[in-house]
């Protein structure tokens, strides 16, 4: 059993809109995402595409439903463009999630990502970045964590399909690299099992820098073919690879029990995109609910 007091249960809204395939989910409007979120009894949602722009009449809409962001992800390019773009871009974010009540930022190195391309496989297309790129990174990251603490957040760096830091060598070089007073992790189950390692055991081996969990699970038989195929990452999406906790391969009983064990306090947050054509967001959030229910007593 996870301990109430000091973990929060949260959603992301890409199970009802995507922000990378705009019209994937395109009939789904902001009001009944909030609204289906708040009734399948969650508390706190990551910030999406669709959400309003304007950070106080986004709070309204939230606090009518009972609901408060948790996250918000940041497209960073700590690699590929001056650090006083960035750093703008950043405190902009960080203004924006503090009216709406967040102290969590999630990150996500995006030169040359192909996360987004539909033409380029996961695998193709997938960043590499030179040691004096990895520098440039890791200055970089240390800059924006030590701006986000000192403002009150705490910074939990997303690793994904697709980018430079995907792998868990790549995860482990990072957090090696970083400071660990100001740089933390996004834990994801779903790019961990995607990428063909074992999420449990990257959850014993980073649990300690770990600050934000997005929780998805894996379709296995559509992942075995997405692979041999080199899909890209957002067909893998459309073919159903990930799903809600529960429904897929990944063992999250012991995820919890890590998680669990370690102490660890904050949000637990579940980010399964699908096509909502192909998946009822609003009956696979009920699903994902009354299964982390089940098996954690949240």
């Amino acid at each position: 059993m996870l301990n109430k007091d000091k973990i929060k249960l949260g959603i992301a809204p890409i199970g009802w809109t995507n922000d990378d395939i705009p019209e994937l989910g395109a009939e789904n409007t902001f009001q009944q995402c909030i609204s289906e979120m708040a009734l399948a009894g969650f508390i706190g949602s990551e910030v999406g595409g669709r959400y309003p722009d304007d950070a106080r009449e986004l709070k309204k809409a939230l606090d009518l439903r009972g609901l408060v962001i948790c996250n918000q992800w940041f497209s960073a390019f700590t690699v590929s463009k001056p650090f006083s773009d960035v750093e703008r871009a950043f405190r902009k974010q960080l203004a924006f999630l503090r009216v709406v009540g967040a102290d969590v930022i999630g990150p996500s190195e995006q030169t040359r990502s192909s996360q987004g391309n539909l033409k380029l496989g996961v695998r193709a297309g997938k960043a590499e970045f030179s040691d004096d790129e990895w520098k440039t990174l890791v200055d970089g990251f240390n800059r924006l964590g030590r701006i986000a603490k000192d403002e009150g957040f705490k910074l939990c760096f997303h690793h994904h399909m697709g980018t430079g830091v995907q792998t868990p060598e790549e995860t482990e070089r990072f957090l090696n690299e970083t400071n660990p007073d100001t740089v933390y992790l996004t834990y994801d189950s779903g790019h961990f099992s995607f990428n063909g390692s074992d999420p449990v055991e990257q959850l014993k081996k980073f649990v300690s820098r770990v600050g934000h969990v997005h929780l998805k699970d894996l379709r296995a038989d559509i992942h075995v073919v997405g692979m041999k195929e080199d899909w890209p990452f957002m067909k893998a999406v459309r073919e159903g690879v990930f799903t809600v906790p529960g429904d897929g391969s990944v063992d999250f009983p012991s995820i919890f029990k890590i998680i669990g064990d370690a102490g660890y306090e904050g949000w637990i947050v579940v980010e399964a995109e699908q096509d909502p054509a192909k998946a009822n967001p609003f009956e696979y959030a009920l699903k994902a609910r009354e299964y982390i229910r089940e098996q954690t007593g949240l």
